[in-house]
């Protein structure tokens, strides 16, 4: 398996002294995606499951519904290319790929972009069950106390799924915070996993662009340990999810639809 992280020289500086030190850095890597032997996207990530985030990719981009619509996937991690031949192709999605749109979000006067192909796969997730506070600070600190690589490197976004006990069925790592709950994608879609039924646990900002992921992913609930954006919260209150932000030791914020936290 490639290293995501390695050595690197460094000199460590204070006021007192300066020495030369070995510092451990996460690795960054290109990934050119062709899709039907048409080059589609480089993506720049982390280079380990590297089958999954093209999976989680392109089936945010509408490419796919199902892991079955994929006839072939092939991944070359040390020449940073990887193919993907489709059951049949949506010419529609490809050509609108990083097209912008602009929305009124259901008339309460204010106006969000989002990306073509999102208009098409973001939908309003639908879910009544609801999870003890409890439960939610437990699966942060089962987040990280998985998270190896960011204690050691710091430059590393990490994300899970969990199930509505709070236990982690999938953990995922990447430089990019999209990058990694893209990688959860493509490992649900292949575990035909329900997510409806589950948890997303994240170490980064809920932007719109990770609102918008999550959304395509079908999951209800968002646990975060940073903080939102405005425009993520637009997003979240109009496609139904529940966003709970700086959930940190023994203290969270829920922004949206909090009626799926029993209080």
């Amino acid at each position: 398996m490639t290293a995501i992280v390695r050595s690197h020289k460094a000199l460590r500086i204070t006021e007192e002294s300066v020495r030369d030190f070995e510092d451990t850095v996460v690795v960054e890597t290109p990934l050119t995606l062709y899709v039907n032997d048409e080059e589609f996207v480089t993506l720049v990530c982390t280079p380990e499951f590297l089958d999954e985030l093209v999976v989680g990719f392109i089936a945010s981009e509408g490419l796919i519904r199902t892991f079955e619509d994929i006839r072939s996937l092939a991944v070359d991690a040390t020449r940073g290319m990887a193919w993907v031949a489709l059951q049949t192709q949506n010419e529609l999605q490809r050509r609108m790929f990083g097209k912008r749109v602009f929305s009124s979000c259901c008339g309460r006067g204010r106006t969000s972009f989002y990306f073509f192909n999102d208009t098409r796969t973001a939908r309003p997730v639908e879910a009544e069950w609801t999870v003890p506070r409890s439960v939610c600070f437990e699966t942060m600190a089962a987040l990280q106390s998985q998270s190896h690589a960011f204690h050691v490197t710091g430059g590393i976004h990490n994300a899970a799924l969990a199930d509505l006990s709070g236990r982690l069925v999938a953990v995922r790592s990447d430089i990019g915070r999209h990058n990694a709950l893209d990688k959860l994608y493509g490992w649900a879609l292949h575990h035909r996993l329900d997510l409806g039924k589950t948890m997303a646990v994240f170490s980064g900002r809920v932007s719109s662009e990770v609102l918008l992921k999550i959304a395509k992913m079908g999951v209800p609930l968002l646990l975060s340990k940073s903080a939102p954006t405005d425009l993520g919260l637009n997003m979240a209150e109009d496609l139904g999810i529940t966003v709970v932000g700086f959930l940190r030791a023994r203290t969270m914020n829920v922004y949206t639809h909090p009626r799926r936290i029993a209080q």
